[in-house]
């Protein structure tokens, strides 16, 4: 089961977005759909109705559309490879992406691969696209991208990352040749799901911030309090609703599986009154989520 999943923050037009990927992508389907209630709709400025997530599938890789506002927009600084055997696919693929969107490396021969390309698709969603020579173990991963006052700490990230999850370990780490503390390109695994680390050098004008998080898929209140408690105490900054900061700037979102299934509960007034339970909050309490479930 995928333990980490990647939230993408899109401007009101989450639902176009999902339907781009998952046409594009075989073994792809769509999840769950949330819209925002009278709570959500008042905390967030967004129409009542209209749609705050959509679970949706690419490749058999779990992502979660987030309806947010303008308040953040995807950057270049979390990516996603993808691994592509036949160089055909590689074509397609490219072409649908840059399509309404923006080259960031020409799609060529490198002397890492014999065909690469980064892409910038029309919602902003940045790809990497290699030609895979060996097994491909996961097709479609997330790349951290450490750019600016980042710069240089992609193996700290790296390792302290691989130290909190478990079942995690690196793969590989490859530095430049002509700066041995910094990463040109790791591939590491977390509680199963696989990742990458680069840095990157020159001045960059985007950094990490919440228009992609990863939210970890906790099965009590035990992994709750022990995933919030590790990345804020280490120098990590508390949002609300779940959310937070780790000390390197990435956003996750630590969420008990049962607050999905209460806030996709069948009768109204229980998920409104989890929701509203939820936007006064820090860090997810299961036992005030289920109180407000209960209407005491």
């Amino acid at each position: 089961m995928q333990k980490i999943t990647s939230c993408l923050w899109f401007d009101s037009n989450a639902e176009d977005a999902f339907k781009f990927y998952t046409s594009i992508f075989k073994n792809s389907k769509i999840g769950k759909v949330f819209r925002y209630d009278e709570a959500s709709s008042q905390a967030s400025g967004q129409p009542e109705g209209s749609v705050l997530t959509i679970e949706f599938e690419i490749a058999g890789i779990k992502f979660l559309a987030l309806n947010g506002g303008p308040a953040f927009k995807i950057n270049p600084s979390i990516s996603f490879f993808i691994l592509v055997k036949d160089e055909s696919e590689i074509d397609r693929l490219w072409k649908k992406f840059s399509d309404g969107g923006k080259v960031l490396m020409e799609l060529n021969k490198y002397d890492w691969s014999k065909k690469y390309g980064w892409v910038e698709d029309k919602f902003g969603l940045s790809w990497q696209i290699i030609l895979a020579e060996g097994d491909i173990k996961q097709e479609i991963f997330p790349s951290l991208l450490f750019v600016n006052s980042a710069f240089g700490k992609a193996e700290e990230a790296i390792k302290y990352y691989t130290s909190v999850f478990n079942n995690s370990k690196i793969e590989s780490i490859y530095k430049f040749p002509d700066n041995e503390n910094a990463v040109m390109y790791s591939d590491f695994i977390l509680d199963g799901n696989l990742f990458a680390a680069m840095d990157g050098p020159g001045e960059h004008n985007f950094q990490f911030n919440e228009a992609i998080s990863f939210i970890i898929d906790c099965n009590d209140q035990t992994e709750v309090d022990y995933y919030w408690n590790k990345f804020t105490a280490d120098g990590g900054e508390e949002s609300m609703c779940g959310w937070l900061k780790d000390k390197f700037g990435v956003s996750w979102q630590i969420t008990p599986k049962i607050l999905v299934d209460m806030l996709n509960d069948k009768d109204a007034n229980k998920a409104k009154r989890v929701m509203q339970a939820m936007l006064q909050i820090k860090k997810i309490n299961i036992a005030e989520i289920e109180r407000a479930y209960k209407g005491k």
